[in-house]
């Protein structure tokens, strides 16, 4: 058995980007065997699948500056403005393909200078299903804008006819949704999901502080979560009625944590505002009100800075690689302890160290029938 995991990328943005380049970072440390400098993993070595055992065979987007581009240039491209750590990622092999626009560039970008929005290619799109099949891919990580619900079903579609199993990092709930998840499980493809959790970043910070008043016995009374950034992530979510689903994602990943959710009026938690110069910084404002012993009460304040696209790579690389550990093991439909741990929206919500143990226990573990884990 190969231990390369072929790759298809649907969105050559800044996430993309940064999972990229962090493939390269870690298989140029094993080239030169610098083991010990994996700082930023949570797993280097998983049940035999390291970071550069990842192979990307296969890339689509819709802007004009990337679609008929090598990848390794694609991923530089503008709009895309994430931190460069590791340029040199090597001859991909792979021209980034025109996928289908539908739903996934909102029409208030036109607005914005064009190193700042998408700009549409007027190429054809392609043949999904063939470009997958021709590829040999066997996942598709899936980076399409929040609020591109018909583009992100279309890409589902094309896996299940390819045969290509789904890691799906926004926030269009596929795994998620019951329907979607039988017809993985019955083409007996593996699929993670929906909405890719930042290693440390706003929504694991806010609910590892929401499990901590829990537990010790601290009344959570209300709570916001105020984010800012200049990438085009919060670009696109300045059109409100794309946020619906990323609402519902980021909320019940922290409501998940409570006893007894908070009501509706009691809780905020959603982007603020696009700022264009803090490119992909990402600022966290957060405020929690609680009361603790005798009812007195407290309340907490937290800024959090982080660079947003390498955030979520971080817990990108293991749902890869979980995956094909998945199919390897001849599974079917969502993982569920791996979406909890890595996802904000999974099919079932877990606390992050009961699904981090129940992640350890499926690496450890020979493999079993098909089925759901």
């Amino acid at each position: 058995m190969s231990n390369r995991i072929r790759v298809a990328i649907a969105g050559v943005g800044n996430c993309a980007s940064s999972l990229i380049q962090g493939v390269a970072y870690y298989r140029h440390l094993l080239e030169k065997q610098r083991i010990r400098e994996t700082v930023g993993l949570m797993h280097y070595d998983l049940a035999g699948y390291l970071p550069g055992s990842i192979d990307f065979v296969c890339a689509f987007d819709i802007d004009k500056r990337k679609v008929g581009k090598p990848l390794e240039k694609a991923f530089l491209a503008k709009p895309n403005c994430t931190k460069v750590f590791h340029r040199a990622i090597g001859r991909t092999g792979v021209v980034v393909r025109m996928g289908p626009i539908l739903d996934g560039c909102p029409d208030h970008m036109a607005e914005f200078p064009d190193d700042q929005r998408f700009i549409p290619s007027t190429e054809e799109p392609v043949d999904l299903v063939k470009a997958l099949k021709d590829s040999g891919a066997e996942i598709l990580v899936n980076y399409l804008p929040v609020g591109s619900q018909k583009a992100v079903e279309t890409y589902a579609e094309a896996c299940l006819k390819a045969g290509v199993s789904l890691v799906n990092c926004m926030p269009v709930f596929i795994v998620s949704d019951p329907g979607w998840a039988a017809r993985f499980t019955q083409a007996g493809l593996p699929c993670v999901g929906d909405d890719i959790k930042a290693q440390l970043g706003a929504t694991i910070v806010h609910r590892t502080l929401t499990r901590l008043f829990r537990d010790r016995g601290v009344a959570l009374d209300a709570t916001y979560q105020l984010n800012t950034g200049g990438n085009t992530d919060f670009l696109n979510m300045l059109k409100r009625e794309r946020l619906k689903s990323k609402k519902i994602s980021k909320t019940e990943a922290v409501q998940s944590q409570l006893e007894h959710p908070l009501p509706p009026d009691q809780v905020h938690i959603g982007p603020a505002d696009y700022v264009a110069w803090q490119k992909d910084n990402k600022i966290c404002f957060l405020r929690m009100e609680g009361r603790g012993f005798g009812g007195v009460p407290l309340n907490l304040e937290l800024r959090l800075s982080v660079e947003d696209s390498p955030n979520s790579a971080g817990c990108g690389i293991d749902a890869i690689r979980l995956c094909r550990m998945a199919r390897d093991r001849k599974m079917a439909g969502p993982l569920m302890n791996a979406s909890a741990y890595l996802m904000k929206h999974p099919p079932r919500q877990m606390s992050d160290g009961a699904a981090r143990e129940a992640i350890e226990a499926f690496i450890a573990e020979k493999p079993k029938r098909k089925g759901r884990h």
